[in-house]
């Protein structure tokens, strides 16, 4: 009798656990958002207020406000803010494109700039610039069809068995490879100058940002977003595996090919508006995780740190590294990701996991 009510007395406790969990993860969720959303509201502010002709805050905000003067609109609505804009839109597109790959392949190296999609674009925006030459529309043209062409060549040699994350990444790596003995072939075989401008679209910057670029990122942005939050349960199937996804009414394949689609356009908007912003789509996802705490699809917070990494570069870049010359964002996210990169490889061979 005496174990029947302490058995009585234990059951009604674990409701009240869960809930205390699910309330407690909620509040940091909300507390994690918060702080992402403040931290880019004053890296947003430091980028359109901080130049060689700085602003006060009363002067930024009269400014986006309609009341600046003929000189700071032109400083900040016709320069400042279309590049600010862009680096914020292809900070959410790389690092959502990175999460979905890294989450639906299970794999920490599944990114778009690890397994040669964002390589795909550089060659042939190279070669269309280079061979071709083609002008600024035609070379995202290039750069999106080349991003498409390779991650096609990826899956169709990567799905024999199914799609299994160590082949997909495996044979991606040995494309990039492929892709990174053409563009060099490529660079070695134009003139000094040509080959100056195709290296600084390879190192990926958001100067020189135009409306119409924006337009189209943030299209694809608004087609792709409410489609990526539909298919969130099944992603979140697919985490538990294919055998556990297909017996909760997942067909596991199909759902990877759409969510594999849907991060290669990602990717491959994003590199044609910008060029290949290294690791952004590689550490975005892992940092939302580890700020969160869970191990859950954290999404929306890898969006928001995508967004941060890639304006605190562009301001980096801009404004803090020594010397006159105003560097590439390509620059300071190569810089971020690659240390991310070595620390990876490093902790997965100590624990025999290998990448």
């Amino acid at each position: 009798m005496k174990l029947s009510a302490q058995k009585a007395d234990a059951a009604p406790r674990t409701v009240p656990s869960l809930a205390a969990a699910r309330a407690g993860r909620s509040r940091r969720n909300r507390s994690v958002m918060l702080v992402l959303v403040g931290a880019l509201v004053i890296v947003a502010a430091f980028n359109l207020a901080v130049g060689a002709y700085s602003l006060s805050v009363p002067d930024l905000l009269g400014t986006l406000t309609g009341q600046g003067t003929q000189s700071e609109n032109f400083i900040v609505l016709s320069l400042r803010l279309p590049r600010l804009t862009l680096a914020l839109l292809v900070g959410v597109a790389f690092a959502l494109s990175g999460a979905l790959f890294q989450t639906v392949l299970r794999n920490p190296l599944a990114s778009p700039d690890i397994i040669g999609v964002t390589g795909g674009a550089s060659a042939a925006a190279v070669f269309g610039m280079l061979i071709l030459g083609f002008g600024a529309v035609a070379t995202s043209l290039a750069a999106f069809a080349g991003a498409i062409i390779v991650a096609c060549a990826i899956y169709l040699l990567a799905r024999r068995g199914g799609v299994v994350g160590y082949r997909f990444v495996l044979i991606g790596v040995g494309i990039a490879f492929m892709v990174q003995g053409l563009l060099g072939y490529l660079l070695s075989r134009a003139n000094l100058n040509d080959a100056q401008g195709a290296l600084l679209w390879l190192v990926g910057s958001v100067s020189g940002a135009r409306w119409q670029d924006i337009a189209v990122v943030a299209v694809v942005l608004l087609v792709l977003l409410p489609v990526i939050r539909a298919l969130s349960s099944r992603l979140r199937a697919l985490q538990l595996g294919d055998d556990l996804a297909t017996s909760l009414g997942v067909g596991a394949e199909r759902t990877r090919l759409i969510l594999l689609v849907i991060a290669v356009a990602l990717a491959a908007t994003a590199t044609a508006a910008v060029g290949p912003l290294a690791f952004v789509a590689f550490v975005a996802a892992p940092i939302a995780r580890r700020i969160v705490g869970t191990g859950g699809l954290a999404l929306l917070p890898a969006a928001l740190v995508g967004a941060l990494i890639t304006t605190v570069a562009d301001f980096t870049a801009q404004h803090l590294l020594p010397g006159q010359l105003e560097l590439p964002a390509g620059i300071i996210t190569g810089a971020i990701g690659a240390p991310y990169l070595l620390w990876l490889l490093a902790t997965s061979n100590k624990t025999g996991k290998g990448a």
